[in-house]
């Protein structure tokens, strides 16, 4: 079915299979936003003012990666940079490092361009290895040139795990959108991107409706006390059957293999929840930052999207390329 939809506006240049996900991921936000309007004229409540605040977020950061998406890939590239230089600032904001570790810190902003530059070009080799080889070698040298060891341990730790969450997992998007072999159709990428990020935010959903509902046993009760096996549990059956549904996104033709993306696209989004919620507990804080009206910063709303991205890119590599 990929790529083969009517356009719904001819006059749009965009791919048919596109404007039909960009319409559903639209008119949910719509009958979502009347449905809360009336739920919490009828019966207001702590649980609809959370669902609200939610969905005015979801309404920003569905705009922001549809916007990504659909233009080209230099477009998405420099958007992911720039989310990922503000999601990494974030976490280095409260990171309380030595006033020692400034160089390094500086090389760890300025590798954010190189990646995805990388990526861009289309680069793979280069891109897999930037970070987790050649930076996580550079950075620590450079803490250690400074010559002041006290602490070293856990900045060296912080600095290049904060780099691989918020840049190397991120940039993962960027390089569906331009690796060659998967955009020998432009629709390609972009379908296999909004495919992503409409799982991860449905995922999001599910896992927050049903743990709201149906809750009761907890499955990170120090890290995460919100967290339920039942919420969780949801979201994987959830998001893996409206997967099996949004396959027209996709170039793959076989429903094992749709089912089996989608569920890694909703356990890696958990896990990326779970990992920041652990280091904002680190930190003692309830949100990263208030870049987001209501709902934290900008890292709070791409967290499940930092271990999920590139596991979706890996998975969906292997099944077409290799």
């Amino acid at each position: 079915m990929f790529n083969k939809m009517n356009k719904i506006f001819p006059s749009i240049d965009v791919a048919g299979h596109l404007q039909v996900v960009v319409i559903v991921i639209f008119s949910i936000l719509v009958a979502s936003s009347v449905l809360f309007a009336f739920w919490k004229k009828a019966k207001p409540g702590e649980l609809i003012d959370e669902m609200i605040i939610r969905l005015r977020s979801w309404w920003v950061i569905c705009i922001i990666f549809l916007f990504a998406t659909l233009s080209g890939p230099m477009a998405t590239c420099i958007g992911l940079g720039v989310l990922s230089f503000l999601a990494l600032r974030e976490i280095y904001t409260h990171l309380k490092l030595r006033k020692t570790d400034r160089v390094a810190l500086l090389i760890c902003y300025l590798c954010i361009p190189v990646q995805y530059y990388f990526a861009y070009m289309g680069w793979y080799n280069l891109f897999l290895s930037f970070i987790p080889v050649f930076m996580f070698i550079i950075v620590p040298f450079f803490m250690v040139m400074s010559g002041y060891e006290k602490h070293m341990g856990r900045s060296m730790g912080m600095m290049t795990s904060s780099l691989v969450l918020s840049v190397f997992g991120i940039s993962h998007m960027a390089i569906l959108v331009c690796h060659p072999s998967l955009n020998e159709d432009p629709a390609m990428g972009k379908g296999l991107l909004l495919f992503l990020i409409f799982l991860t935010q449905i995922n999001d959903v599910m896992q927050f409706t049903f743990g709201k509902i149906f809750g009761k046993h907890k499955i990170l009760p120090v890290v995460s006390p919100n967290k339920t096996w039942e919420g969780f549990l949801g979201g994987l059956i959830g998001t893996s059957v409206v997967g099996y549904y949004m396959g027209f996104l996709t170039p793959l033709d076989q429903g094992w293999n749709l089912v089996l993306l989608s569920f890694s696209v909703a356990l890696f989004g958990f896990i990326g929840d779970a990992i920041v919620s652990a280091i904002k507990r680190d930190f003692g804080i309830k949100d990263m930052g208030d870049s987001i009206p209501g709902h934290g910063g900008y890292l709070d709303r791409i967290d499940s999207l930092t271990t999920s991205a590139s596991p979706f890119f890996h998975i969906v590599y292997l099944m077409l390329l290799v």
